[in-house]
């Protein structure tokens, strides 16, 4: 599973260059995301060969800009200019939190399992936030699907992360009597590929739907362009293109 787990987070990577959203909005920071988690798979199941050192350090980095680069990321869902605003002002309020608890506490794992929490919470709150919205967009208006497959994928992944978070590092239930179990570990570990694998997949499928309406929305907004400037002699100010024309910009919100 955790080959084909590598292999699930490699897709999403190869979709988004390949559709060429890599410098679109926030999918830059999605990007990054999966490239980080990917790298962190491959070197932790030992596909390439480095120090354990450096698997360690690697695994706390990545824990680290998790969050940031997620609670970033969702900001391609938000209703309104002043939300996302909003949105990016947390990412940097959590970074600064961070920040300050490894100043404070040290760089280690007690310290990121600490930041990890609060993380996570943030994430599912807007995830459910957004799938709720995006959901009766999609069920009452019969439009952005992709944007609803791809905050059902996030929900489902955070949910299960959530709920792996609770037991490993609050229950500690791989602990019993100070010893490890070493099969709760191992079954641990399983959940959590099989979980990232299908939210890979499932957000490959909204990525691809959401990229035809991306692309649709841009051939309209040239040709809203290539009528005002057809038009310009023709309407006066009490007859604005954008009443004629459909709203596209309030459209790129939904």
């Amino acid at each position: 599973m955790g080959l084909i787990s590598s292999a699930a987070l490699l897709i999403p990577i190869l979709v988004i260059i390949g559709l060429r959203l890599g410098a679109y909005r926030s999918f830059p920071a999605l990007l990054i995301y999966y490239i980080l988690v990917f790298g962190f798979n491959i070197l932790s199941e030992g596909y390439i060969k480095v120090d354990n050192t450096i698997v360690h350090y690697y695994g706390l980095i990545n824990n680290l800009l998790e969050a940031p680069l997620i609670i970033y990321f969702l900001t391609y869902f938000s209703p309104s200019a002043g939300f996302t605003r909003n949105m990016k002002k947390i990412s940097l309020f959590f970074i600064a939190f961070e920040i300050i608890l490894i100043l404070i506490f040290g760089f280690n794992v007690n310290t990121v399992s600490i930041i990890m929490g609060p993380g996570l919470l943030i994430i599912i709150s807007f995830c459910i936030h957004f799938f709720i919205r995006q959901t009766k967009i999609t069920i009452m208006h019969h439009k952005a699907t992709g944007k609803a497959i791809m905050t059902s994928a996030l929900l489902f992944a955070y949910g299960c992360y959530s709920i792996i978070y609770l037991m490993y590092y609050v229950f500690k239930t791989h602990i019993e009597n100070g010893q490890v179990k070493q099969k709760e570990v191992e079954d641990t570990f399983l959940i959590y590929f099989v979980v990232t694998t299908f939210s890979a997949l499932l957000i490959c499928a909204g990525i691809i739907i959401e990229r035809r309406r991306i692309q649709k929305l841009t051939e309209l907004k040239h040709t809203r362009k290539e009528l005002s400037i057809v038009y310009r002699d023709t309407f006066t100010t009490k007859t604005p293109v954008k009443s004629i024309a459909l709203d596209f910009d309030r459209e790129e919100w939904n």
